[in-house]
C-alpha cells in the first residue's frame, strides 16, 4: 500500500505540478486509509471493495469528522482508486456509487468598503514595520492574492511600470493580475525605503520581510492581521483570505464579470468563484431590507 501511494503522489507532483501542501494532504488522507485497512486486516489493495469504503467512512463519521472533511475524503479517495484503475493495478474501483454529504453553504466573511478603510489606516506608517503592513493591506485587497503568494512574492514579478504583477499559485499556475495606482504608491514607498531598513545587509528576494529582514511567515501575516483587526474595532472573524473575499466581493457589486474575477483569483473551475454570487444577492437583501419602506 506504501508503495502505491508513493507512486501515486510522485505521479502527481511530477504530472500535475501539485504544491507540497497539497501532496501533504492527500499523503495524509491516504495513510489514514492505509491505517485502517491494516487495522481490519486487508492487506492486498484488490480486496478493497465498496463496502470496505463504507465501513471506513463510516467510522470516520463515528470519531466525529467533520462534514467537510469527510468530503475531502472521498474526493482523495476517488482521485487515486482512479489512478490505480488506470495503471492497472485494481480491476474495479470501489469508488463506484459512493457520493460525499452535501456540502453546507458557508458563506466566507466579508469586510464592507468602510471597514476596509478602517483597517488600512490602522498600521504606524511613521516606522518600517508599519509601512510594510499598510502595503500588505493594499496590495492582499487590490489584488485578491492568497498569503502564500503574497509571503512568496518576488521582486522580480512585480512590474509596476506597466500596472501588473505576476504570481505562481496553486498547482504552480502563473497567472498575471492588474495592480491600482494606491497599491503601487505603497510598494514604491516600501521596497524603496522600509525595506531596505528591514533587509539591512542580507540578500532576499522575498518582497515582504519580518522584523529580522528575512522573509515573512503565513504566520507573521495572521498574528500581524489579526492585532490590526482588533485595533480598528472589527467585530468580524477575520483573516488574510477574508481580503481575498472581499476582493472578489466588491468586484462583482460593481458589475465585474464572473469570468473576470475567476481569472484573477485564479480558480480553476468557475463554480469555485460561483460562492461570491451568492454573497453579493445577500447582500441586496440586507441593503433591502434595511433601507425600503415596505421590506
Amino acid at each position: 500500500m506504501n508503495d502505491l501511494i508513493n507512486d501515486y503522489l510522485h505521479s502527481l507532483k511530477v504530472e500535475r505540478g501539485l504544491s507540497d501542501n497539497t501532496i501533504i494532504s492527500y499523503r495524509q488522507e491516504l495513510k489514514r486509509l492505509a491505517d485502517y485497512l491494516n487495522q481490519v486486516s486487508i492487506e492486498n489493495i484488490t480486496d478493497v471493495d465498496r463496502y470496505t469504503i463504507l465501513d471506513y467512512l463510516n467510522d470516520l463519521k463515528k470519531a466525529g469528522r467533520a462534514r467537510s472533511s469527510s468530503i475531502h475524503t472521498i474526493s482523495s479517495l476517488r482521485k487515486f482508486f482512479k489512478y490505480l484503475l488506470i495503471t492497472e493495478q485494481i480491476e474495479f474501483d470501489p469508488m463506484t456509487n459512493i457520493d460525499p454529504p452535501k456540502s453546507a453553504h458557508h458563506l466566507p466573511s466579508v469586510l464592507t468598503t468602510a471597514e476596509v478603510e478602517k483597517l488600512l489606516q490602522v498600521p504606524n506608517t511613521n516606522e518600517p514595520l508599519g509601512i510594510r503592513d499598510r502595503t500588505i493591506l493594499e496590495v492582499m485587497y487590490a489584488t485578491g492574492l492568497r498569503v502564500s503568494e503574497l509571503i512568496s512574492l518576488n521582486l522580480n514579478e512585480l512590474h509596476l511600470e506597466m500596472g501588473l504583477i505576476e504570481t505562481l499559485g496553486k498547482g504552480n499556475k502563473k497567472r498575471i493580475i492588474p495592480i491600482g495606482d494606491v497599491a503601487i504608491k505603497w510598494l514604491n514607498r516600501y521596497i524603496n525605503g522600509a525595506r531596505q531598513e528591514l533587509l539591512g545587509n542580507k540578500n532576499y528576494n522575498e518582497i515582504f520581510l519580518n522584523q529580522h529582514g528575512r522573509p515573512l511567515t503565513r504566520q507573521g501575516v495572521w498574528k500581524n492581521l489579526k492585532n490590526q483587526v482588533k485595533k480598528a474595532g472589527i467585530e468580524k472573524n477575520i483573516t488574510p483570505h477574508t481580503l481575498r473575499h472581499s476582493f472578489a466581493t466588491h468586484l462583482l457589486e460593481n458589475g465585474a464579470d464572473l469570468r473576470i474575477v475567476q481569472e484573477l483569483l485564479g480558480h480553476a473551475d468557475i463554480s469555485t468563484t460561483q460562492i461570491y454570487t451568492h454573497i453579493t444577492r445577500q447582500r441586496l437583501v440586507d441593503v433591502y431590507d434595511k433601507y425600503h419602506p415596505r421590506a
